[in-house]
């Protein structure tokens, strides 16, 4: 079993090295020097090793990926500008021209983006399945895929797939594996354990946990690692800088505390939806009534923050009513920080309505806020909205 306290407070951390500072520096650098030819060809021969541009590697980075890495299981990681970069090097690494991909449906909209506007310039296929029954993944399988994309949960309906399975299937195909593992954070769902090759963070998110950062994040085996390195890494520069390397380490020493606060506050702020008149469903893995909350305890450790309902009205000005009516819960998109937030799905235009996000859909993410609070906001809301 990993030892979350020492992968976030010590792993990767050689204080002796920096006059023994308890929390490391910032190497903010572009360029490294050497102090002879010999040394500076080690580094152009092996970047991936040695410091010799931020472009590649960088100390800060490297404390990062080594913490990362651990606590998710994997062998290394690679840190980016954003999870979209972090996203793009995965897939692109994993399928070129005339390959295949089969990702689940209701993704993040710029995978979806990425999968259905950019790639197919370069002779990339994609399908996109719903990922509730495995047999779906196995179906849609040609001699020709390469990479098979999971996101359990997505983060708008919070369908889930059977993890295990799916990298079994894939497995026996040759095909690679990766998942978008944002939601439950490595303290949650551990995928390398069930078998997925790449793990992927949008580390803005949790691992950030203070919405000042954007970030991404790679796991995955040496080999796999080592070539996106070498590719998507070196050749597309979507790398993050040291400066947001140590804001995500900076929210690393927190995130066990923040997660489980979180768990208890979001089961409390669920306990109260579930009994209101004006909520028809609740959308959470690990909310009894959610239709695969059995796969979900079995590969998901405690309930994180980020749910959907759907409100007991088809009233698209009730709806708006409610939403402008919280104030502790602050309207925004985006999730994993210390403020608590509410997007509704009628932000949307109407062909994502036709894809399964009905106006009635509410989504919330609660942070670090009392639950009293967050429960009389959402009463408050709800009263307005009974009166109007």
């Amino acid at each position: 079993m990993k030892d979350i306290s020492f992968i976030i407070n010590h792993l990767g951390e050689e204080r002796g090295k920096y006059y023994n500072a308890m929390t490391p520096p910032i190497f903010q650098t572009s360029n490294f020097s050497f102090r002879n030819v010999k040394e500076i060809k080690k580094a152009l021969a092996d970047e991936k090793n040695n410091f010799l541009y931020s472009r590649g590697n960088n100390p800060t980075l490297d404390i990062l990926c080594k913490k990362v890495a651990a606590l998710e299981g994997t062998d290394e990681a690679l840190a980016f500008a954003s999870g979209m970069a972090a996203i793009s090097a995965a897939i692109l690494s994993s399928a070129g021209c005339g390959d295949h991909v089969i990702c689940v449906r209701n993704c993040y909209s710029w995978t979806y983006f990425l999968l259905t506007k950019y790639l197919p310039r370069f002779g990339v296929e994609a399908t996109f399945v719903d990922g509730r029954r495995a047999g779906n993944f196995t179906r849609a399988i040609r001699k020709n895929t390469k990479l098979i994309y999971l996101e359990s949960p997505n983060s708008l309906t919070f369908e889930i797939q059977d993890i295990e399975e799916v990298a079994r299937i894939a497995g026996s195909h040759g095909i690679t594996t990766a998942i978008d593992n944002s939601y439950s954070s490595p303290l949650s769902q551990s995928p390398a354990r069930m078998g997925v090759d790449l793990i992927l963070h949008t580390a803005s998110k949790y691992l950030g946990g203070h919405s000042d950062v954007v970030a991404g994040l790679v796991c995955g085996s040496s080999g796999k690692i080592k070539k996106i390195f070498e590719n998507e890494y070196l050749g597309l520069g979507g790398i993050i800088s040291p400066f947001n390397a140590w804001l995500i380490i900076r929210g690393l020493r927190t995130l066990q505390a923040r997660m489980d606060r979180i768990s208890i506050t979001t089961q409390k702020v669920l306990e109260y939806l579930s009994g209101h008149r004006m909520v028809s469903e609740i959308l959470h893995p690990l909310w009894p009534s959610h239709p695969q909350y059995a796969l979900a305890k079995k590969q998901m450790m405690k309930p994180a923050g980020l749910f959907s309902v759907r409100l007991n009205t088809n009233s698209s000005q009730k709806i708006e009513l409610f939403v402008n009516s919280l104030k502790q819960f602050v309207l925004g998109v985006s999730w994993g920080g210390h403020e608590s937030l509410v997007f509704p799905a009628m932000a949307f235009d109407e062909n994502r309505s036709k894809e399964g996000y009905p106006n009635n859909l509410v989504r919330f993410y609660i942070g670090l806020d009392e639950p009293e609070s967050l429960i009389n906001d959402l009463e408050r809301a709800f009263r307005k909205v009974s009166r109007s």
